[in-house]
């Protein structure tokens, strides 16, 4: 009787240990803030997201993932946006019409190098179609992308149309799927599995009480920090570190959103801050890697209407001095995000035999405990 028990009971802590793949999971609380109940983008009321995720045969890792912003039509009802460069070497698309008029007017959709223009074609063609948009002649997708040429074969593009419409149908509120999905099928992080992350912070209600969430599609490296915790020298698998780490390489796209009333200048601002969050995970903003930010605000008194006979607009927007409570967030969050994308990712084979481990969740627990991150 015992041992059946004891079975029993060890078969309920492997389940329970595979259920857990965020880092808060296990103990490890980042930053002071606390998260949103899904500790997610989709914290923020209105937002959500979609994967489709390709994985075939022994070369095709890859995927697409889609954040709209707000249950509307994104292209009447825009919202304020704004984009930050950490470093440019990538391929955003739409950037430019976002740092001109500030605003957003699709969902924002994530993939692969070469997948960037079907996905702006298939962007476009769902807000032509969508009710309400049937005298619509221009759109300006945002769309954009990191290379995951190392385990999917990137060069056959193998992101059509129709996958990035169903993520973008697909997307729905609530927990976000994380690790080796979507756009992060085929990335990897600090040499290790990345992927997907996600995770969200709530203000305190003397400080407006907002939510901020963040989306990460994590394909960098450099030296892998937790919570200040030197995670990749203790692994010894670090930038530099030897003939296997000579890289760091990557991208890693970042989507900030919030409910708080923020407009396009202050959400640049924020974008900032998420620089800054991945900075405290170690990527370094290699010369190859294309670090973008884009936010968003998806407060509904401050959406754009396409079709407007006002010539003057007035909104209440957050003053200056109020957001520094915001930037913080933004910065925990992200930190958490790039980290969750890590935790959740499974070691990967792929084109041409190519394989990358995950993360050693036991090893790097053992190491936090050791530094007293977790007790």
């Amino acid at each position: 009787m015992k041992r059946g028990l004891l079975i029993l009971l060890s078969i309920l802590f492997s389940i329970l240990i595979q259920a857990q793949n965020r880092v808060r999971d296990f103990g490890l609380h980042i930053g002071v803030l606390s998260p949103g109940k899904l500790n997610a983008i989709t914290d923020v009321a209105g937002v959500k997201v979609g994967h489709t995720t390709l994985f075939e045969g022994s070369s095709v890792r890859t995927g697409v993932t889609a954040i709209i912003p707000h249950d509307g039509n994104v292209f009447q009802e825009k919202v304020p946006a704004a984009v930050y460069v950490g470093n440019g070497f990538g391929k955003l698309a739409g950037s430019t019409q976002v740092m001109e008029l500030g605003n957003i007017e699709t969902p924002i959709i994530l993939t692969n190098t070469l997948g960037v223009s079907t996905a702006i074609g298939a962007a476009i063609e769902y807000m032509l179609n969508l009710k309400g948009n049937e005298h619509v002649q221009s759109v300006n997708a945002i769309v954009g992308e990191t290379n995951d040429g190392y385990l999917n074969d990137i060069r056959a593009r193998l992101v059509k149309k129709q996958h990035v419409l169903d993520a973008i149908y697909h997307a729905k509120a609530g927990a976000v799927q994380e690790g080796s999905v979507g756009a992060g099928t085929g990335t990897i992080c600090f040499g290790f599995k990345g992927g997907i992350g996600t995770s969200s912070r709530v203000l305190p209600e003397k400080s407006g009480g907002y939510t901020i969430g963040v989306l990460v599609q994590s394909n960098f490296g450099g030296v892998l920090q937790m919570d200040g915790v030197p995670v990749g020298e203790e692994l010894k698998q670090f930038y530099l570190s030897d003939q296997l780490m000579d890289k760091a390489d990557g991208s890693c796209m970042i989507v900030v959103a919030t409910d708080a009333p923020v407009d396009a200048r202050n959400l640049e601002r924020m974008a900032k801050r998420a620089i800054l969050g991945l900075a405290k995970t170690g990527g370094i903003g290699s010369n190859g890697s294309g670090d973008y930010v884009i936010a968003f605000s998806s407060h509904p008194h401050l959406r754009v209407k396409h079709d407007s006979n006002d010539r003057t607009e007035t909104m209440d927007v957050l003053r200056n001095d109020a957001m520094s409570p915001l930037f913080m967030a933004v910065i925990e969050a992200t930190e958490e995000a790039i980290i969750n994308s890590l935790f959740a990712a499974e070691a990967m084979t792929g084109n041409e035999g190519h394989t990358i481990k995950a993360l050693p969740k036991e090893e790097v627990i053992k190491i936090l405990k050791k530094h007293q991150a977790i007790k």
